[in-house]
């Protein structure tokens, strides 16, 4: 993965990035750090990125969330899916509670960064990378500016939420979002993998948001309510698929990822994402008590993180990953949805100005 007016980098690159990520993901995890795998390999390429010196496949990272996306789709037997049906008010009121709080934290941005009201919101949003700068530039927002605060963000989620999380993770486990899970059997696995890539494939060119995670995701979920789930997805892969999202979200924190760029658009994206990070968690956990839910659980569906970084951090400390999943999966649909309309309502009642 690089720049299309930077030349190929050599094939050295690759293997000096992989086999960093490997080692710091491997002593992270020896270390007993959550997602120990993602957050290592995503340090290593970013510190080798500063240098010029990390190369990642392009392929990485969608072979990585097609792996996850299996792996998070298997958990959703038919009673599970019941009990996330059955918690889709609070789901919904969740993700609504997300785009309140960029909305309350986006005057912080904007009085750091010294942005235009508009470009301080679609800053702000807790959305998706790739996505809100897509709307950012629709809506005629400062989109490097928005795509540098979207991942300080992200990384200040993935860097501080896992082991903060993990201090009370005991209390985001529910029998009620836990799945008895078929035997690992290699011919099954083969099948679900090649089957989870050619519904992704389809997804993509179908237009389908963040395809290479949710096509193969609703295939598991399909199999796995009817009962037809031909094999599990071993820890191991989902490891694996850690290394390679790591690695490619370190690529982002490289200074030609960022772009260059005033000092204080850094400094408002981190006090803003610490902000928001902050507002939701508390927010998190009086909906969970409010709703019955586990409330750890709760406040990482709320999390301002990406919807495969904050999914495979539930899987990995054994959170409720259903449920988890749901709070992003709808945080996602409505970003698409209502963060324009948001703004033009806000922009009507004078609330951004």
């Amino acid at each position: 993965m690089h720049r299309p007016d930077h030349p190929a980098p050599p094939p050295d690159a690759y293997l000096r990035t992989l086999l960093l990520a490997l080692l710091a993901g491997g002593l992270l995890t020896a270390l007993k750090l959550p997602l120990g795998w993602m957050l290592g390999a995503m340090l290593a390429t970013a510190w080798l990125g500063w240098r010029d010196a990390a190369a990642v496949p392009e392929v990485v990272r969608p072979a990585g969330l097609v792996v996850l996306g299996l792996g998070l789709g298997q958990t959703f037997t038919a009673p599970v899916a019941a009990a996330v049906a059955a918690s889709l008010p609070a789901i919904l009121a969740g993700g609504m509670l997300s785009l309140v709080a960029g909305l309350a934290v986006a005057p912080l941005y904007r009085r750091i960064a010294g942005t235009d009201a508009r470009t301080a919101y679609y800053a702000a949003i807790p959305g998706g990378i790739v996505t809100m700068a897509v709307l950012a530039q629709r809506a005629g927002a400062a989109v490097p500016a928005v795509t540098m605060a979207q991942t300080i963000r992200m990384a200040v989620v993935v860097l501080t939420f896992p082991p903060l999380v993990a201090v009370f993770a005991a209390g985001g486990r529910d029998a009620g979002f836990s799945a008895a899970l078929p035997p690992f059997a290699w011919g099954g696995a083969t099948l679900l993998l090649v089957g989870g890539t050619l519904v992704a494939l389809a997804g993509a060119r179908a237009g389908l948001a963040n395809a290479a995670m949710l096509a193969p995701c609703l295939l598991a979920m399909g199999l796995s309510g009817q009962g037809l789930l031909p094999s599990s997805i071993p820890r191991w892969m989902v490891d694996a698929a850690q290394v390679a999202m790591g690695a490619s979200l370190g690529l982002r924190l490289t200074p030609q990822a960022l772009g260059a760029g005033p000092r204080r658009l850094a400094l408002a994206g981190l006090v803003s994402a610490l902000a928001v990070a902050l507002l939701l968690a508390a927010l998190g956990l009086a909906l969970g008590r409010f709703a019955g839910l586990p409330p750890v659980a709760v406040v990482l569906g709320l999390a301002p993180g990406g919807m495969p970084e904050m999914a495979v951090t539930a899987k990995a400390l054994e959170l409720a990953v259903p449920l988890v999943l749901g709070f992003h999966l709808v945080r996602t649909v409505l970003c698409n949805l209502l963060v324009g309309p948001l703004w033009r309502a806000a922009v009507a009642l004078r609330v951004a100005r």
